[in-house]
This record gives structure tokens, C-alpha cells and sequence, in this order.
């Protein structure tokens, strides 16, 4: 055990503002994620409202989810908005050909999804359709949803039930573009965007916040393109406001896209794997906020990591096409080290979404198909553990000591990884243990405010393959957590492969 670590926190030197937005979700029409997860209809005897599972929103809201991103993914890009208002017995049906190839019926659409966001107090983030679509069609779309007055749009949707405008924020220029999105190249999706973002309007005090479909892992001549899109670059101006945030999506996993490894049955090698690809993603972020700075030093344009997460084979005698997967304490550990990345880099990241929220990669929960049962699985529990960390400001929280490392692919890859915040008088550490057999030792040096108390709570299990079922829904659940303190000093035992978060009262 190494018990001569250090993590020096400064409680008097707030640094920038972790967005709520990083604890973003994403809902595809995608397996059992929108049917079966949110969506049973109002005649199932699953206790449903308007249709929308309740026990999914109850358990949702216990995280606060600031926003969910829909339709997609892939689908959005097939998806036609129309397809899905009114009568819902006279909406088209249509196949869903990115997956499954099943048929999609139309029963949740737009004025079910915004049902749900407000279920959820959820801000919706809209994925319009660039691939299959039309900048007619996008602009209408912003009309419908926003707008007030008369207009054909506006009429339309007041025939169908709802007379005031919601608020939309956050609107998705697309998806993937590269691949499933249109399999275009960096400049011509650049122009397209351009155009699309002139086009989705402002409407009625809804201020849109237009994110450009970004790059794959490390593409970062996409980013550069969207910037130079958007840039006067060497004109000393600032990049004009066509849309305010470029997206990029990164997948963990322990294999290769063709082979990507079992979400339960693992070796030590795979379980360390897969940790030294879910801490590279400090370094993309990283790189993709050197492009931005180039073209916009004063960092106006966000950076958005709308789907991340891990992604195994699917489970044996699933759909391949619905991407159905266990989640274990790794994916937890995993999402924890997402995390004190998207803390570090809280002055350029304003949003993140992880894919997916229900029955879905890695989601928050799953659901039963037979029994009905819904489950909160460990990665659930790491976003219920740092809730704390929401519009808090960020706070250094270097490492000083031999932190213990493994070697990885030829790179050292750091077992401990922390990040801490503030707000409101409460400071909260995250402190993750990626040492499947070892426990450590580490030691809060706090500084710049008076300690009043602190306590911990723990996220771990037997193994890092442990996961939660419903005949077992809480082998994998937050327990709390002994600390010592003294004066200004806070020690605190990690145990091998776990998730720790301490909660400071300060004077």
C-alpha cells in the first residue's frame, strides 16, 4: 500500500465553473434505450404517465440530469420530425436501418420527448438532421418547438396540443458527419454547418446554442476546419457567432471496433487496458482545446464530448443491432476518471453526454424486458456520487508523492486520479483507486478555508467484474466511508478498484 500521497487543495483559489452540462445524457432510438426504457406506451401496466415509464424518471431525477440529448446518434440523421406529431395511430412508420433494421412506429416523438425533459427538469438538447435532411426542414423544426404567434409552424403545433413554446437551448447541427452522418469530409460538412446554423433561428427570447458535429477520437484537422469555418483567423477578431460549440465523440473499450471485449468476463490485462484508454481522454480534450485556442484564444466556442462512454460486445443472445450490455464497477471506474478529466478542463468542455442513458452501452439503468425490473447500475452511482460537483468551481488537486503507476502499452498509466470543487461553502474530492489489488493511503492538505468536518462515501465491490442485477441490485452501491481528520489534514483509504468522494464543511 502507498500511504505517502499528498493532494494539495487550495480552498481559497476557485478556478472555472464545472457546467452542470458535463453530466449530460443521450437517448438514441436505438435497442430498448427510448422503447422500453423511457417509453411503454399509456396501456402498458408498466405505472407509466402520459406513457413514460415513472420508475425511470424517479430514478433519473435522483441525479439531476441537466440535459438529454435525441434523437440520436445515427438515427438522427434518418430521422424526419413530421414522422412524429400528432395522432400518434396515424404517424408513419419507418425502419431504422443504423440499428436493428427494425420498424420504427413514431409513438415518441418531439411532444414526447419534451414531456419527458420536462418529467425530468432535463433541458433537451435536439439532434437535427444534416445527412438525410434539409435546412427547410431544421429551421421549421426550431420554429415549432420555439416560437410564438401564428406561424404554419406555430399553428401546427398548437393543433397538436401544446400552445406555448418551449425552450430548447442546446440544437445539434447533425451527427457524425464523417461516418453515419454523411460520410462527408471535414470542409464540405464545415460549409454545410455554416449554412444550417444561418438558418436556426433565435426565436422569442429561445437562445440557441448551435454545436457543430465534431470529430472522431483524435481528428483534429475536423476541429480545425469548424474553426476556420467560424474564424477571421490573423484579423484580430473573434470567431463570428454562426454556432458556439464543436463537438467530438470517444468510445473505451479494451479491443478493437471488430472485437471489443466482454463487458463482464475480463482479464487484469483487458481491466487495465481499457483504464489507460478511458485516461487518454484527457489527452484528446487537451488536443482538441489546442486547435480552438489557435482561432479562439478568449475560448467563446465550447467544446462539447457528446458521446462518450464504454462499448462492449453486446450480451450473448441480444440483438447486435440494440448494443445491450452489463455494467460493472469497471464502467463506474471508468466514467470517474471521465470525469476529474472534464473537471481539469472546465474552462474549454461545456458539455458532455454519455451514451447511453437506458439499455444502452453504458447506461444508468437498465430494465428488465421480462419482469420489468429497473436496475441502477455502478456507473449510476458514480454521476449520484459527484452531484455535488455541478456549477461548482474547480479546484487544483495535484498528487505530490509516488503515485503508483502500471506499465500499459508501453506508457505509464497512473492509478490514483483526483479532482475536487467547490460551492456554497461545501467542497467535494473524487479520488479514484484504478489498483485492482492494492489499497492506498492518501492525505487531503487543505489550505486557504477552515475544515468544519468531513465525510466519505465508497464505490466499490469484490472484483472489478461486480455488477448489479435485479435479484442483486445492490452489490455495487455507495456505502459510507471512514476518514480521519486533523486540523487541516484529511486521510483517507482507498481500497483496490474503487471510487471515493469526500465532502468538506468549511467555515
Amino acid at each position: 500500500m502507498t500511504n505517502n500521497l499528498r493532494a494539495v487543495i487550495n480552498l481559497d483559489l476557485p478556478g472555472p465553473v464545472i457546467s452542470r452540462h458535463l453530466y449530460g445524457h443521450f437517448a438514441e432510438h436505438l435497442g430498448r434505450c427510448v422503447y422500453g426504457g423511457f417509453w411503454v406506451g399509456e396501456d402498458s401496466e408498466i405505472p407509466n404517465e402520459r406513457g413514460i415509464r415513472t420508475d425511470v424518471v424517479r430514478a433519473l431525477r435522483e441525479l439531476r440530469i441537466p440535459n438529454l440529448r435525441w434523437p440520436g446518434g445515427c438515427f438522427a440523421d434518418e430521422y424526419h420530425w413530421r414522422d412524429g406529431i400528432g395522432p400518434r395511430e396515424e404517424r408513419p412508420r419507418m425502419v431504422n436501418t443504423h440499428w436493428g433494421n427494425v420498424e420504427e412506429n413514431n409513438h415518441f416523438g418531439t411532444h414526447e420527448f419534451m414531456d419527458l425533459c420536462e418529467m425530468l427538469d432535463a433541458e433537451p438538447y435536439v439532434n437535427g438532421n444534416v445527412g438525410s435532411g434539409t435546412v427547410q426542414e431544421m429551421s421549421e423544426w426550431v420554429e415549432y418547438l420555439t416560437r410564438t404567434g401564428d406561424s404554419p409552424a406555430v399553428a401546427a403545433r398548437k393543433a397538436n396540443g401544446r400552445e406555448e413554446p418551449w425552450k430548447v437551448p442546446f440544437w445539434g447541427i447533425g451527427n457524425e458527419a464523417w461516418g453515419c452522418g454523411g460520410n462527408m469530409r471535414a470542409q464540405a460538412y464545415a460549409d454545410l454547418a455554416r449554412q444550417y446554423a444561418t438558418y436556426l433561428r433565435n426565436h422569442d427570447g429561445n437562445e440557441l446554442y448551435r454545436i457543430a458535429a465534431g470529430a472522431s477520437d483524435d481528428d483534429y484537422n475536423w476541429t480545425r476546419a469548424l474553426m476556420e469555418a467560424i474564424s477571421c483567423f490573423g484579423c484580430q477578431k473573434e470567431p463570428r457567432g454562426i454556432f458556439q460549440a464543436v463537438s467530438f465523440h470517444y468510445y473505451t473499450m479494451s479491443g478493437e471496433w471488430a472485437d471489443k471485449g466482454s463487458a463482464t468476463d475480463f482479464t487484469d490485462d483487458e481491466y487495465y487496458r481499457t483504464m489507460a484508454a478511458a485516461a487518454r481522454v484527457e489527452e484528446l480534450i487537451a488536443g482538441h482545446a489546442a486547435v480552438m485556442d489557435v482561432y479562439d484564444p478568449k475560448k467563446k466556442v465550447g467544446l462539447v464530448l457528446d458521446e462518450w462512454g464504454t462499448w462492449w460486445n453486446v450480451e450473448p443472445g441480444t440483438n447486435p443491432g440494440f448494443l445491450y450490455q452489463q455494467n460493472t464497477l469497471r464502467d463506474a471506474l471508468v466514467a470517474s476518471v471521465h470525469f476529474d478529466a472534464f473537471h481539469r478542463h472546465a474552462d474549454r468542455l461545456t458539455m458532455a453526454n454519455i451514451a447511453q442513458t437506458v439499455n444502452v452501452l453504458q447506461a444508468m439503468i437498465l430494465t428488465d424486458p421480462d419482469s420489468g425490473a429497473l436496475v441502477r447500475t455502478p456507473t449510476f452511482h458514480v454521476f449520484a456520487m459527484n452531484a455535488g460537483h455541478h456549477d461548482a468551481a474547480a479546484l487544483a488537486a495535484p498528487l505530490l508523492g509516488e503515485v503508483p503507476v502500471r506499465e500499459v502499452g508501453g506508457k505509464d498509466l497512473p492509478l490514483i486520479s483526483s479532482s475536487a470543487s467547490v460551492k456554497d461553502g461545501v467542497a467535494l474530492v473524487s479520488l479514484t483507486n484504478l489498483d485492482a489489488g492494492s489499497h492506498h493511503e492518501v492525505t487531503l492538505d487543505l489550505r486557504g478555508r477552515a475544515l468544519t468536518s468531513a465525510s466519505a462515501q465508497v464505490l466499490s465491490g469484490a472484483a472489478p467484474h461486480a455488477h448489479n442485477t435485479p435479484g442483486d441490485a445492490e452489490q455495487v452501491a455507495p456505502r459510507e466511508h471512514p476518514v480521519t481528520s486533523e486540523a487541516q489534514h484529511v486521510r483517507i483509504t482507498l481500497p483496490p478498484h474503487s471510487y471515493v468522494t469526500v465532502r468538506l464543511e468549511l467555515a
